[in-house]
This record gives structure tokens, sequence and C-alpha cells, in this order.
């Protein structure tokens, strides 16, 4: 059986690389080799940043109605390719089908967000600021924009970078993860067939190596990353120094506080779709759950619901959960959760053992729920980017806000009660970016700004909304005077700032 080979793409074409050093890409539910992703060279990535660096001289002249125009068909083709995008994503990242439906459906509102920028490019003027002078803003282009995402979510996160930058008339080289490239490809594919230009959108693969030269770059402007808070730190901290505009939005510990008043049924069953959806591989999971009050008697129906939910490939669409996405991810997973128990925490759900019949050698871990759990154990400090869900107890809804406050993350956080007064001070008091009430992952549509904030994010403008747009532009302030063409007025020199 002949590899699939995943190409580079540069100047608007498939590149086979030159490389001689290919990583195999596996079906996190059968562990087989479905395709080969090529390390780049830097010759090749080079390649790239000069063809979206030649791509910007003519492509930053396009008008926003025509870069507009291409969003939209760039839309109209992943809404028509939906199925086909989501089968590459569950093959390569595991998740279930519906939930790689639903993530092309975010991604496309991040699409149709850059459709609008014909609104959100615009400018501000002040008629006859002065004596005369007009003063007016121009968001224009920076040059060469850079995007490193995580596996996760392969789709989704490029749509949060590249539609968007280069509707904004900039130029782009995605670096996407290597564990799961081919619906990131197909995506990108699908760019081009809309009409966007060769060398606008362009893509390498690699590891440390690849993203260093990247950011190194001198004709590189600004770096965007979605991924952990190791590898985010370092993208950040090395984009700066070497002069570039950066963002990163990394690591989480999320939590979700259930009041004693909540609707019951729908705070449990929303509290698990989020800790154990995609196998709690989403940043925006939330692994914490805080139960106040009497919500605390509610503990063994959330145990009890938790074991009932359905562990397969993410081939059956009746699977709730499917493999996370490597045997290293798996073994990672495994040592967090035996540590919770040997730190203490009571073990209340067990999936360290989990086996699907037919799929023996794939990476499964089953739906694992700690009681009991304090703040100093592995299993609540570290993100275990898995499905594991940690419990912790409060009295009272201040004593619930004191925990997630202290905690260093703030992604996101999500409170579940029937009363107004509980929502509006938990939204006030609390020091998280983004927040839910009685919504179980708090991430806004995309033509609002992805806020996560403290030390899940570094740089000040996060993508998608107008935040996004403030990151792939920089303002030109123009003060402008006219005269009449006799005018004689001007025989004075004036030494004063002001102007007259």
């Amino acid at each position: 059986m002949t590899i699939r080979k995943i190409p580079l793409i540069i100047g608007g074409e498939k590149v086979q690389s030159a490389t001689d050093t290919w990583l195999d890409v596996l079906n996190p539910a059968t562990q087989e080799v479905v395709a080969q992703v090529p390390m780049a060279t830097p010759q090749e990535v080079a390649a790239a940043v000069a063809s979206a660096k030649q791509a910007f001289k003519t492509w930053s002249q396009v008008s926003l109605t025509n870069r507009m125009r291409i969003m939209v068909r760039f839309q109209e083709l992943v809404r028509e390719h939906t199925s086909e995008i989501a089968e590459l994503i569950t093959l390569e990242h595991g998740k279930t089908l519906p939930d790689a439906e639903g993530e092309v459906g975010r991604a496309l509102e991040a699409v149709e967000n850059a459709c609008a920028i014909t609104r959100l490019q615009l400018g501000e003027m002040a008629n006859n600021s002065a004596n005369g002078v007009d003063t007016y803003t121009l968001n224009k282009p920076l040059g060469v924009g850079v995007g490193i995402t995580a596996f996760n979510f392969p789709v989704m996160l490029p749509a949060f970078m590249f539609p968007p930058a280069i509707a904004c008339g900039n130029t782009f080289v995605l670096k996407p993860s290597e564990q799961d490239p081919s619906s990131t490809i197909r995506f990108v594919e699908l760019a081009l067939e809309a009409g966007i230009p060769a060398g606008v959108i362009n893509v390498v693969h690699g590891g440390p190596e690849v993203v260093d030269a990247l950011c190194e770059h001198q004709d590189v402007k600004a770096v965007s990353f979605i991924g952990s808070t190791h590898v985010g730190t370092h993208v950040y901290n090395h984009a700066s120094a070497h002069g570039k505009r950066a963002q990163a939005m990394m690591g989480a510990k999320n939590h979700m506080v259930i009041m004693p008043d909540a609707n019951k049924d729908r705070a449990i069953n929303d509290l698990l779709g989020s800790a154990f959806g995609a196998a709690g591989q989403r940043c925006m999971a939330n692994p914490v759950t805080i139960l106040v009050g009497e919500a605390r008697n509610w503990l063994p129906e959330i145990a009890e619901r938790a074991k009932a939910l359905k562990v397969g490939p993410g081939s059956q669409r009746d699977a709730d959960l499917g493999p996370v996405v490597s045997p290293q991810a798996k073994a990672r997973i495994l040592r967090l959760l035996d540590s919770g128990v040997e730190q203490g925490a009571e073990l209340l759900v067990d999936g360290r053992n989990c086996v699907v019949e037919g799929y023996e050698q794939g990476n499964f871990v089953g739906p694992t729920m700690f009681s009991k759990v304090t703040t100093d154990m592995d299993i609540y400090t570290q993100e275990i980017f898995g499905p594991a869900l940690c419990v912790l107890e409060a009295e009272t809804l201040d004593d619930a806000i004191d925990i997630i406050n202290t905690n260093p993350n703030g992604n996101g956080t999500s409170i579940f009660t029937s009363s107004g007064w509980y929502a509006h001070k938990f939204e006030n008091e609390i020091d998280v970016g983004q927040v839910g009430i009685n919504v179980p992952i708090p991430v806004p549509v995309a033509y609002f700004s992805f806020t996560g904030s403290r030390g899940s994010k570094l740089g000040d403008l996060g993508p998608n909304g107008k935040q996004v747009i403030s990151f792939w532009t920089q303002t030109k302030s123009v003060t402008a005077r006219w005269f009449e063409p006799d005018h004689q007025d001007g025989s004075e020199v004036h030494t004063t700032i002001s102007l007259k």
C-alpha cells in the first residue's frame, strides 16, 4: 500500500518536500499509518516566505470588495465540503464525526467574519480637525504573517488566522500540526480554489527548527500561535525578540461552577459534554467543576452519567468520545491520572484501562472522574488535556470565585444557575477573559473576539472579532491640508507646534 505524502503549498502549488525526514501520521483509533508529513528544509521555509513577500506587492493593492468576494466564495466551498473535511479530521485526530462537523462549522464562522472585511477594516476621519486640516487613519496590512497551530482543531485554528489576515491584505505562511495535517491542507486548497492568488497563502510543515526559522525571518511581520503554554511562551518571546508582532493563545484550566438552583439535568449533561467531548482535548473544555452548597449532593449522579458515556472510534456516530491523538498523549494522561490516585483524590470513575473491542490498539482513555481534589494536586495544577474531570466543593459562590481567581489561567469559566443575581456577581467578580452563563464552553461567535486572559494568553489582541483586524493591520494616521491654487498665505515662518 502506497502511503500518501502530505505536500507543502508554496506559490499556489502543491510541492513534495525534498526533505529526508518524514513523520508518520497515524489513525489514533487503529495506529494505522494514513499519511506521512515532511519536516520542511530551511530552503523550503525560505521559499514559502519569499513567495508570500512577492505576492504581498500585488495582493495588498487588491480592493476590499474583491478580497471580500473571495472570502464569500471560500466559505461557500467550505460549507459544500463539510463532510469531506470532517472525515479527514476524524481520521487523523480521532474526534467523533459530529464533533468534527461542529469544528468545521466554527471554522466557517471565522471565515464568515473575514467576509465582513469591507466593514471591519475601516479607518476614522475628523473633517476640519484643525484650521482647514483633516485627520484620518488608514488600517494598512502588515506584510507577511505566520500562523502556528495545535493538533486539537486542525481546521478551526487555521481559520482563526489566515482568512482574516489575508482579507486585510496580508500574505501568509501557515505551519499546522504535523499530527493531523490532511484536513488543514484540504482547507487551504479550497481557499486557493476560491480565488486566492498564488503565494498569498503558503503551508510548510515541521518542528521547532521550522518554527524558529519563521519567527526569525526578517520578512515576517507578525506571528500568531495557538497551542500549549510551553510552546506558546517560546514562540511569543522568540518572535518578539526578533521584532515581530506576536500573539499566543495557550493552555488553560477552566472551571464550571454549579449552583444548587441550576437546572440539574442541563447542568450535569453540559458539564459532561464539556469535560469529555473531544476526549478532553480542548483548551476551552471544563476539566474542573466546583459544586456549591447543596449541589454537592449531585456528585453520585454525575459519576453515574459519566460511566454511561460511550467510547469508540470517531467514525462511529453514536460514540460520545473517541481516542486521544497519540500513544504519547495517552501515556502522559495516564501518568497524571495515576498521580491523582497517589496524591489522595478519590477516583469515582476510572477510564485508565479502557479497551474498545475491535480497536484494541487505539489510544483510548475512558471518562475519568475524581472527587476530593485539592488545588495542590498535579491533576489540578496541570492541564491534563484528556477525558478527566476534577470535582471541587465550595460552601458559597464567593468561595468558588476565590478558587478560580487564584488559578493562574484565564481562558474560560462558566456558571450554571437560575439566579440573575448570582450570574451578574460572577461575571463581574471573576478574573477570567471568557465567561459562560449556563453555557459550558464559552467560546463566543467569531464576530466577537477570543478573549482568554492571564496565564492563558500572551499579547494584547486575540483572534476573531474586531481584535483580529487590529492585530493584522497597522494604523497610519494622515494629517492633510489643501490650499486654493492661488493661495498666497505662507510668507511667514511659524515655529510653534500648533496647526494654523
